[in-house]
This record gives C-alpha cells, structure tokens and sequence, in this order.
C-alpha cells in the first residue's frame, strides 16, 4: 500500500501505527465501559428501553475520540522510538546520518492527519453529539422514550388515574396482576383489577394509549349509592399521555456551538459580554488543545528514548501524566476565562507556550546535546528506588540464615 515511500518510512510507519490505533482503542473502550456501566444504572432507574443506553453510548464517542487521539499519538511515537533506542537501531540510523528530523518525517503525516480528523471533531461533529446527548437525556427523564411504568410501585398518571403492576413479562409486552384507580369527570371512581393486560398504541390518536385488561373486576363507586361490581373478560381502559414539553435548542451551552457559531457570537459586539467571553474560552480551548497536537512527536521522542544501557519505562508514565495534567490546566483555565476572571488568550495560551517550551528544550537535550537526557536526573532518581525496592524484596524472600549455634540459641 505505501510501496512509494522509502523502506525506513515503511518501516517507522509500521512502528507507529500499531500501538497507535492500539492505544486508542483501550482508551477509547475503557471510556465508553464506565461511561456504560453508569448510562446502564440510570436508565435502569428511569426505568427507559436498554437500546438508548448505546444511542447515547455513540453520541459520546467523538468526545472519547479527540481525548483518545492524540493520546495514542503521542504514545504511538513513543514506543516506536522507545523500541528503535533499546534496540539500538537508532544508533545505526543516526550513525549513517538520519537526523531526529528526518526520522519523524512520517510521525508528522501520520501527526497531521489525526490533527484533521481532530478538527473535524472538535468544531464540527463534538458539538451535535453533545446536543444529541443532553436532548435523549431530557426525553429519557421525562418519559418521552417510552419509559416503562415500574414494576410493584404506584404510577400515577396524570390527575385522575393511579396503575400498579406486580409482574411484567416478554420485555413489557405481557403485564400480570393489574391494578387501577381511575377518578372521572363526574366524581365517580373506578376500581380496577385484573390478571392480565398490554399497552396498545391507537392510530387515530398519537395521544392517547389503550390499556387492554383480561380477566378483571371493576368497582363502580359514585359515593352516593351502593358500589356496582362487574366481571369482564377483556375491557380496553384508555390513557391519555402527558405533554410532552419539547426540549431546548441547541445552543444554549456554548460547548454546543460549531465553529462559525463560535466565531460569529465571540466577537459580535451586539452580544452581552459574559456570552462572547464563553464564546472565545471555548474556541480557544478547542483550537489550543488541537494544536498541541503538533508537538507530541517532540515529546514522545523526548522521553521515550532511554539513557544509554537502560530499558527504563520511565518516559512512558511521564508522558501520559504531562498530557493529562495538561488538559486538566486547560480545562481550569476554560472555566476562569468563561467567568470573565482573566482573558481566553492568557488563560489558555500562555500554559499552551510555557508546555511547548518545555517540549523544545527537552527535545533540543535529546537531538542535538551529546548524550544528552531530558529526564536524566529522573531516570538516575528512579533506577535507585527501583533497585533498593528490589533489594528490599528479595532480603523478604530470602532471609539471611543462622551460620552458628550461638545465633540459633540467641534466636531462641
């Protein structure tokens, strides 16, 4: 497929693309198992069908996707380099002449394409799905799925009519052990019972649902004269659904908003200023997190290349605790710029060139500084407590035994 390129591009490619995509899809699992595990428990206690539980599952993916992509970016680029350094094939290439440079020429295709893709998410796709996500959530809360009534509990449904049903079976289709309380316009009251029944919907009415019952007693009551009690065999009771108040327009978060939305209220003069504030907090956010991208082949390289005789795995953990400690700071430094406390361009902007500062000087250690490390105090650091945790446990296994008598009888 890529027989254009020259083999160390086919190869560095090989090297990359591999844990890349392998990364991104554990983190972008183990994203969407926990945030399954809590959509399962709520719309379990909303009592909703269990197929909104992945519709709202995919509305999240394209938020899990850009936290996911560049993660694996960076760690992609790492390990390729980090396996290039251990194997000493990076000392060949560099010894025949390849710089750093010319080594992350495909990480920075590979680099450029997920900055794309991540674009796209951000400004375009991320927005709707949020909205997606926050309108199923509404309709699931109030009922507007098809929430189920909950099973050996009293529903009550609108003014004038309390259900009960001890046993659903087939998914809701068969419901077992009825019973209702229903109030009329003319102040009598019907109580129901029966052993059986199923929710029909009606065509000529979208509003109004037919409870059929089987096997049931009805109790006439009017207060006024003696209860009437009838048998029946099947008897349709109708219900008239609540109104349903549609859901909000998208756009009244600011995280809903797509690029020219963005553009056109952050720096619209006729909008208040707190809205143009979170307007360009938000865009700023966005786009800083988007270019950042850009440095992450410096930074994995950076710190997955081990000093000289060592595997230590150091650089790895790093990496992901800089990346993520990074995002949290951009995300306090959203929420001030939004409050107005500070400006977007300070507040998101400034980390953004104090972290690619640090990136360059860590860098430059590593390509052009002879034997250079960016994290060698760190890495001498954590080689010592490796070793004495290691000691430590061994002396746990292996105590030192007793070589006399006279220590078998002090033991003693």
């Amino acid at each position: 497929m890529f027989n254009f390129l020259p083999a160390i591009d086919r190869y560095i490619f090989r090297l990359v693309i591999v844990p890349m995509l392998g990364v991104f899809a554990i983190a972008a699992s183990l994203l969407l198992l926990d945030k399954m595990l809590r959509l399962l428990d709520f719309v379990a206690v909303e009592g909703g069908p269990i197929g909104v539980v992945f519709k709202m599952l995919a509305t999240m993916l394209p938020e899990y996707a850009s936290l996911a992509i560049p993660l694996g970016l960076l760690l992609g680029v790492l390990l390729a380099f980090r396996k290039l350094a251990t194997s000493s094939e990076l000392d060949v290439f560099r010894a025949v002449g390849m710089s750093y440079g010319r080594l992350l020429r495909v990480p920075y295709v590979i680099t450029a394409v997920l900055m794309a893709l991540n674009v796209l998410l951000v400004f375009f796709i991320q927005p709707i799905s949020r909205y997606t996500y926050e309108r199923l959530d509404y309709e699931l809360r109030s009922g507007a799925l098809g929430a189920s009534i909950k099973v050996g509990e009293f529903t009550t449904l609108g003014d004038q009519m309390a259900l009960r049903i001890d046993e659903s079976e087939d998914n809701g289709r068969q419901l077992n052990g009825i019973f209702a309380r229903v109030g009329t316009k003319g102040g009598e009251v019907l109580s129901i019972a029966a052993q059986h029944g199923a929710f029909l919907a009606t065509q000529d009415n979208p509003d109004t649902i037919i409870l059929r019952l089987t096997e049931g007693t009805i109790v006439q009551d009017n207060g006024r004269t003696t209860p009437r009690v009838l048998t029946f065999t099947r008897h349709d009771l109708p219900i008239d659904l609540p109104a349903m108040e549609r859901f909000r327009a998208r756009g009244d978060e600011t995280r809903e908003f797509i690029l020219p939305e963005l553009l056109q209220i952050g720096w619209s003069r006729e909008q208040p200023s707190d809205v143009r504030d979170a307007s360009q907090a938000s865009f700023n956010f966005r786009l800083v997190e988007v270019v950042m991208m850009a440095l992450m082949p410096l930074l994995a390289v950076a710190l997955g290349i081990p000093p000289k005789r060592s595997t230590s795995a150091l650089g790895v953990f790093l990496s992901i605790v800089m990346v993520v400690a990074y995002h949290k700071v951009n995300q306090y430094g959203e929420d001030v710029a939004t409050l107005g406390r500070i400006d977007p361009l300070l507040a998101l902007w400034g980390p953004f060139f104090v972290f690619a500062g640090l990136i360059f000087w860590m860098y430059w250690r590593v390509a052009f500084v002879p034997g250079g490390q960016a994290i060698g105090a760190l890495e001498t650091w954590f080689s010592k407590l490796v070793s004495r945790v290691g000691r430590l446990f061994r002396r746990k296994r292996n105590p030192a035994p007793l070589e006399t008598d006279r220590d078998l009888a002090a033991a003693e």
